[in-house]
């Protein structure tokens, strides 16, 4: 078997033949050529049979490592005129556009990037730290489903630090799948409206420039014409628009269609769990009304548990200032005491817990009011008796009369809705919470990004609807065992084995290649 022949088997490129190899002291370079004789643009699916030029240089890409040898492949590419992008250089069917990696090199350290961190996927594979995110924003662009924004009912909002600075990133979550299906850099209002904005797009706007409105003087003599129908909607809050209020058709291309499907996505969502953040509800409530806003749980006990660290903080330093250091110091212990849940303290910490209630004092009705808000939500009690009982919790927190208790009886009242449709509905923001720690535990193992586009494609590789997979390994079919003509008992004859040994790899089968 010749070299070449023998290369083409190994690298298994697809779409072209290996011309020359050349063995270098460090390297293996591996010239091919492309079968096809038509140019594909890499940016779009046009195609043509004519070239602009050709290149005076070979185009180089880097392969899977052959054992300890840098593996590169060269080929000397064509350029076309594309009508959309101009002229450019043809694309390769086993590259991605721009870039300088092969497609199996780009899938291998994707994968990398999703078991282990960049600084061994860098050792590993040869490459620069910034080239490790560059190749993970490729291949995220690439294998990211654009229909993933199609079936959504019930979602999550939140967002997560990425990087110190107050640097944030939204992720948008799916209930029924429990995977991240949009993300983006910042967090409130303006990152919501931004989901929305992807979630229903614009429709693309006519080629043809709207027409110029006639002057003053010939207005009289033009007839007054019907108002232009519009596009029938059968989604959202009304079942109909009105003829000249909806999506005008002169915004359409000539010869396309709006799909109202995916006009009317937003209103497709029944439920948003989020957490109390402002931004967030008012993006809900201009784009998609009909959903319902849920206020997780959790966020509700949280700004609870804080309120009673105030307290308790307020209490130490009083104690400080009343010249009582050790009684101060002997308070400061039992922190984790008060916050944290009953049934998980030390016996140490239940005997101060204890003592610190029968003690009496803000401290302790500070504290049996964040037991009421953490019993209002345990399992058992129907919506009625929910509400019930969140009522008389917020009538008791604004007679407190402790500022922070207070503060959250106010909190508490305005969601009240939300924290009640979380319990109506049985969704929280628990799984959203649970992404939030695998996240921050992605950017901490990669130790750190240059941009967000690149932690979102890694987020997108980890925790979305995407599954990276090297492609180092091919799948090797199990098929039953061939039984060869023989003498019963002893196996195939001689003649036999000589007959499959020698058969050649034209395809012949093994009659005739023995015959």
């Amino acid at each position: 078997m010749r070299v070449t022949s023998a290369f083409s088997r190994l690298l298994k490129l697809p779409g072209v033949w290996v011309k020359k190899v050349r063995f270098e002291p460090d390297r293996v370079v591996v010239t091919v050529a492309l079968r096809r004789r038509h140019l594909h643009c890499p940016k779009c699916s046009y195609s043509t049979p004519n070239r602009e030029d050709e290149q005076d240089h070979d185009s180089v890409w880097r392969h899977l490592d052959l054992g300890v040898w840098r593996l590169e492949v060269r080929a000397r590419l064509r350029r076309l005129c594309c009508p959309e992008h101009g002229a450019l250089v043809g694309g390769v069917p086993f590259a991605r556009d721009g870039a300088r990696f092969t497609r199996d090199f780009d899938n291998l350290v994707a994968w990398l990037a999703t078991k282990t961190d960049k600084t061994a996927t860098c050792r590993l594979v040869r490459i620069d730290w910034r080239t490790v995110g560059r190749i993970i924003e490729r291949v995220g662009g690439e294998l990211i489903d654009g229909d993933r924004l199609g079936d959504l009912f019930e979602i999550s909002v939140d967002e997560v630090a990425w990087r110190k600075g107050h640097r944030y990133l939204t992720l948008i979550a799916n209930h029924r799948t429990g995977r991240v299906v949009w993300g983006t850099e910042g967090k409130g209002q303006a990152a919501a409206d931004r989901f929305f904005a992807d979630l229903d797009p614009e429709p693309a706007a006519s080629p043809s420039p709207p027409p110029q409105p006639a002057p003053r003087s010939e207005r009289a003599k033009v007839p007054r014409q019907p108002a232009e129908p519009a596009i029938m909607v059968p989604f959202g809050p009304c079942p109909t628009v009105a003829a000249g209020e909806g999506v005008h058709a002169a915004w359409l291309a000539v010869g396309s269609e709006l799909d109202p499907q995916v006009v009317a996505r937003a209103s497709r969502l029944t439920a948003v769990s989020m957490d109390m953040t402002g931004g967030y509800a008012a993006s809900v409530r201009d784009h998609a009304q009909q959903a319902t806003i849920v206020i997780d749980n959790y966020h509700v006990v949280q700004l609870a548990t804080k309120a009673l660290d105030e307290v308790r903080r307020e209490h130490w330093n009083e104690l400080r200032r009343a010249g009582e250091q050790h009684v101060a110091k002997a308070f400061k212990d039992a922190r984790w005491s008060l916050l944290k849940n009953p049934d998980d303290l030390t016996d140490q910490q239940a005997a101060t817990l204890q003592a610190l209630t029968a003690t009496g004092g803000k401290v302790a009705r500070a504290w049996t009011m964040k037991e009421m808000v953490r019993a209002i939500f345990a399992p058992g009690p129907t919506v009625e008796a929910v509400a019930q009982l969140l009522d008389r919790l917020l009538a008791r927190l604004a007679r407190s009369r402790l500022k922070p208790f207070v503060r959250l009886g106010r909190t508490n009242r305005k969601h009240r809705e939300g924290i009640l449709a979380a319990r109506r509905l049985k969704l929280s923001n628990a799984r959203a919470e649970a992404l939030n720690n695998k996240v921050k535990l992605i950017v901490r193992r990669a130790y750190g990004f240059h941009s967000a586009n690149a932690a979102l494609a890694l987020l997108h590789l980890t925790c979305g609807p995407v599954t990276p997979t090297p492609t180092t390994r091919t799948p090797v079919r199990v098929t039953s065992p061939t039984i060869m003509p023989g003498e019963p008992g002893k196996g195939p004859s001689p003649w036999h084995l000589a007959a499959v040994l020698s058969q050649r790899r034209c395809g012949r089968c093994w009659r005739s290649a023995s015959s």
